[in-house]
């Protein structure tokens, strides 16, 4: 009976639920995860193992859409299996789950140029009620998004680009595929001015973008400084700045607070601070990361350095956003937009989750909506004097 109604609603077939398999050799983790996972609507838990030589053994057999993959783990530890997995199932979304530990970040990070779609980051043994609701929301909104059949928030091939995804704060259903029949608004005209800052915010597929932007943008970065918020948690900015840094040939540093904004560097957001953008006393821009709460389920968000580069640099602003869930950004896009400044949203083809570009898209404050591979010869021409 059921195969008649899917065959009556098409619909139907494709919203099947997504089939996890989730593999960690702690068995409270397994537990915990199974549960959540279970309780979703639109989720199943095809198989909960042990190792990754168990995953291997079973994937055929359990053939998940998704699979949670702890890094650390006997016989078969993540980093291992996770190539063999991939290769057994070429369009299998694999998310990494790590401790908040330098070398859990540095193994997370290579498991992304491996082909893993994304990663989160596992609270403490013992994690307080905020930090476990945190990773809960986010784990299931990163199964929901890269884990949909048939949805355009799978990019299998960008797979062995130097980093494919980011840790991003849940952002609830809003973030997810845009209508089939959307209509975006027209694009308004570029800023007259030549900027006078870049502003980048970006989530989940933001490191793989990043890694391609910031290599291409060294005319730009020699003329005036760029700031980015990409949503990470402590530690894994630290690793992110570094890999930058050395992939760019550029310095991009995790921001301190106070510190002046001057040309020729990269400021990156640290991760569970705001960054914004303020006047010292003399009129200089200078850095001012905040403790305050999260914003958009974000910490860092975009919105705060967005809306405070709109403050000092109105019409000087060049604002892009990258591919990443929910529409952490938009808020700060207007403010840049109603400054005078210019909007670049990624599009929908390159975007690993077409959500943050979307929703700003949506808002009408873009001047262009580019593949990414085109966005960096853009910025470029803008700051050397361009408005087309």
């Amino acid at each position: 009976m059921s195969s008649v109604l899917a065959a009556a609603n098409p619909a139907a077939a494709v919203e099947r639920p997504i089939r996890v398999m989730v593999v960690d050799d702690a068995i409270v983790a397994r537990r915990l995860l199974s549960r959540w996972i279970g309780d979703e609507a639109d989720m199943i838990v095809g198989a909960c193992l042990r190792t990754g030589r168990e995953a291997l053994d079973q994937l055929e057999v359990c053939d998940p859409d998704v699979v949670v993959l702890d890094v650390d783990m006997p016989e078969l530890d993540g980093i291992s299996a996770l190539p063999l997995l991939l290769k057994k199932k070429r369009d299998l979304v694999v998310i990494m789950a790590s401790a908040l530990t330098r070398r859990s970040a540095e193994i997370s990070l290579r498991a992304l140029s491996l082909g893993a779609a994304d990663y989160v980051p596992k609270p403490e043994a013992a994690p307080d009620a905020a930090m476990s609701a945190l990773f809960h929301r986010e784990l299931i909104d990163k199964i929901r998004n890269l884990g949909r059949r048939g949805g355009r928030g799978r990019a299998p091939s960008r797979r062995g680009a130097a980093f494919a995804g980011a840790p991003s704060p849940a952002t609830g259903r809003s973030g997810l595929l845009p209508a089939a029949d959307a209509v975006m608004p027209a694009l308004r005209p570029f800023a007259r001015v030549l900027p006078r800052a870049l502003l980048i915010g970006a989530s989940t597929g933001g490191p793989q973008a990043l890694t391609s932007l910031v290599g291409q943008i060294g005319a730009s970065i020699e003329r005036a400084p760029v700031l980015i918020t990409q949503h990470m948690p402590p530690t894994f900015t630290t690793v992110l700045a570094e890999h930058l840094t050395r992939i760019s040939g550029h310095d991009v540093r995790e921001a301190e607070h106070g510190e002046a904004v001057v040309g020729c560097r990269v400021y990156l957001a640290p991760g569970g601070r705001h960054m914004r953008v303020v006047r010292d006393s003399d009129g200089a821009p200078v850095i001012a990361l905040g403790d305050d709460p999260p914003v958009n389920f974000c910490k860092p968000a975009v919105d705060p350095l967005l809306s405070s580069a709109a403050a000092v640099w109105a019409a000087s602003s060049l604002a892009l956003i990258l591919t990443g869930m929910g529409s952490d950004g938009t808020r700060g896009a207007v403010a840049i937009a109603a400054a005078g400044g210019s909007v670049i949203a990624q599009d929908e083809a390159t975007s690993v989750v077409w959500g943050m570009p979307r929703a700003v898209a949506q808002a009408g404050v873009c001047s262009a909506v580019l593949p990414l591979g085109e966005i960096a010869a853009k910025v470029n021409r803008l700051f050397a004097g361009g408005r087309t």
